[in-house]
């Protein structure tokens, strides 16, 4: 008999707040699992702790997933056929979405082991249903380009097709360029169009507004987004 496989969601935030927020049945999935393959060894321990501080660390075998490799995949594979139940944790959010966890739960598929994907908070979601913005047709795009040309171009070609399909796109940065990120924005797309920017989703310091960038140009300077966990959603305004 194959493993199973817990996809365990974890805080966007190192908040009491976005902690609160988890279903309880969490801590029931962790008790099941005999082996973690996590993004963040040391942060998936100190958050298991939050939930289970009796729990022995040292009881459990570890692997880090930030970046996958062969030698990771074929240990995952090897566990799923010895019958061992498996969590997979990133290291913010969802496994799977936006996550190198995708490729063990791939392997697991391709095995026919069971997958229990799990409540949690996911930022391209919630982002999504606070933005306003199209629910019914979206798109995100992960990160885009680091050099500033080839990241203008790609977001002019995001607004066409958001133009075009009526669609929302949704994409991310890296915290400390979120501030260029932004400017580009303001700088290659219409007036008309929308941009949904949340930061610290689930946290205290929580905020999601919408607003046209005809609107973000007099008012973006009071929102200070350097190093704050962000989502970046555009939706182009549609001809009447």
């Amino acid at each position: 008999m194959t493993g199973q496989v817990y996809l365990i969601p974890t805080v966007l935030q190192d908040d009491q707040l976005a902690f609160d927020a988890l279903p309880l049945y969490i801590l029931q999935a962790i008790k099941s699992c005999d082996i973690f393959f996590a993004e963040n060894i040391k942060t998936t321990r100190r958050y298991f702790k939050k939930w289970w501080k009796e729990m022995i660390i040292d009881n459990y075998e570890w692997y880090a997933i930030h970046k996958i490799e062969d030698q990771q995949l074929e240990a995952f594979k090897a566990h799923i056929l010895a019958g061992k139940n498996i969590g997979i944790i990133s290291e913010a959010g969802c496994p799977g979405v936006a996550d190198p966890g995708q490729y063990l739960v791939e392997i697991a598929q391709q095995l026919g082991a069971t997958v229990h994907p799990m409540v949690g908070p996911n930022s391209i979601l919630l982002a999504l249903m606070a933005s306003g913005m199209n629910g019914q047709q979206f798109q995100f795009s992960g990160y885009l380009p680091i050099d500033g040309l080839q990241r203008k171009k790609a977001l002019q070609a995001l607004e066409a097709d958001s133009k075009k399909r009526n669609c929302t796109q949704i994409f991310i940065e890296t915290p400390y360029r979120n501030r260029q990120l932004v400017e580009d924005i303001l700088s290659s797309c219409h007036p008309d169009t929308r941009l949904c920017i949340a930061v610290d989703i689930t946290s205290a310091k929580e905020s999601i507004r919408t607003r046209k960038l005809s609107q973000w140009k007099s008012t973006f300077d009071q929102l200070n987004l350097h190093k704050r966990p962000a989502i970046f959603l555009i939706q182009a305004g549609q001809e009447k």
